[in-house]
């Protein structure tokens, strides 16, 4: 996947505006002690800090006077004990990157709201609470207008907010490891989405709203249960990274599909059907007549066979965005009626062809 980093990253004066705590092996009554015992005070003033790094210690929770880091653009408190997050981190003022991911917090540990601040909208463009416990889409995201990075993976939520349309300013939206069973048509209106992390979850289908997203680059789908894509999906002409390892629709390309040998029932009626024979009522059983009746044809064009029962599967490639090809399923009545033209526009090319075929399977 492409690296996102979010606009709070840059800045020439990182060092001298940043007080790092992390792994110091902190709980939560040394924090308060470390920052303001006095050699600490005499080294940096607490409205001078941008960037505060607690992250990889011990905290189980984050005393209320961190409110008084009044210019604090940057928090990272990943990696900690944390069955809680104050409402006074809402009340930070210039707070542009929250990371708070590998703790154990709950839906009802999280802030009430992040526009604590009545008189402006929080400035918060990156919020990471990946690897917690969250059990439903924390609804209180909805309302920061600002924030393009939403990182919520490794949690136990089900279903993805109807209501995340209004969230207009989102570029990355990151779900994976969760337990997500479908997608909302409401997706496809994040106009300035650029990617899509929805992996490793329980998701079925995926709305044809999702071609909507112009602006997709990258669309993480694998070890889902994906049978099929919707066919809408080509239109995503800037999609340049798109895996689907682990569906049900890559496992039937990568694994071999054992064809049982028809039954001779089966045999009697294909031949009954392609040469034509008239069947008449009291010629045959009524049962035998209903089954004649369940032919289905072969898709290959150059064949005039049929199937009931028994059939061969075939994944057949189809160009999508003009990068890379995408598996469908069809049914045939033989492997003999495998295709194995190749385009003569691809021999040349044969081999980045190969490469972008791997990276749509295994991603």
């Amino acid at each position: 996947m492409e690296v996102y980093t979010s606009d709070s990253s840059d800045t020439d004066s990182r060092e001298q505006k940043t007080l790092d705590y992390s792994r110091m092996n902190l709980q939560e009554i040394s924090l308060e002690d470390d920052l303001y015992s006095e050699t600490k005070q005499r080294l940096k003033s607490q409205k001078d800090i941008e960037i505060l790094l607690l992250n990889h210690n011990r905290l189980k929770y984050l005393p209320a006077t961190i409110k008084t880091f009044v210019n604090l653009r940057t928090l990272d408190l990943s990696q900690n004990c944390l069955t809680e997050l104050p409402e006074a981190i809402a009340q930070l003022p210039f707070l542009v990157t929250l990371v708070a991911k590998n703790n154990q917090l709950t839906n009802q540990s999280l802030p009430k709201s992040f526009n604590a601040l009545k008189s402006q909208q929080s400035p918060l463009k990156e919020l990471n609470l990946s690897g917690n416990l969250l059990t439903h889409f924390p609804e209180q995201v909805i309302e920061l207008k600002q924030l393009k990075y939403l990182y919520i993976g490794g949690n136990q939520i089900t279903a993805i907010s109807k209501d995340i349309w209004k969230m207009q300013s989102l570029q990355v939206l990151s779900m994976g490891g969760n337990l997500i069973t479908e997608v909302p048509e409401s997706v496809g209106l994040l106009s300035q989405l650029q990617a899509l992390v929805l992996c490793d979850n329980l998701i079925e289908n995926l709305p044809t709203s999702i071609a909507r997203l112009k602006m997709l680059k990258s669309l993480l789908l694998h070890k889902n249960r994906l049978k099929h894509l919707p066919r809408d999906i080509v239109a995503l002409k800037n999609l340049a990274e798109l895996s689907l390892r682990d569906n049900p629709l890559v496992v039937r390309f990568v694994q071999d599909m054992a064809l049982n040998p028809p039954t001779l029932m089966e045999l009697a009626a294909r031949i009954v059907k392609t040469t034509g024979v008239e069947v008449q009522p009291g010629d045959v059983p009524q049962t035998t007549l209903e089954y004649l009746k369940c032919a289905n044809c072969c898709v290959n064009p150059n064949c005039k066979g049929v199937f009931f029962d028994n059939r061969v599967e075939h994944i057949k490639f189809v160009d999508f965005c003009g990068k890379y090809r995408v598996p469908l399923l069809q049914y045939l009545c033989s492997s003999k009626c495998i295709e194995h033209e190749e385009d003569p526009r691809r021999q040349s090319s044969s081999n980045a062809s190969g490469y972008m075929l791997r990276k749509v399977l295994l991603g």
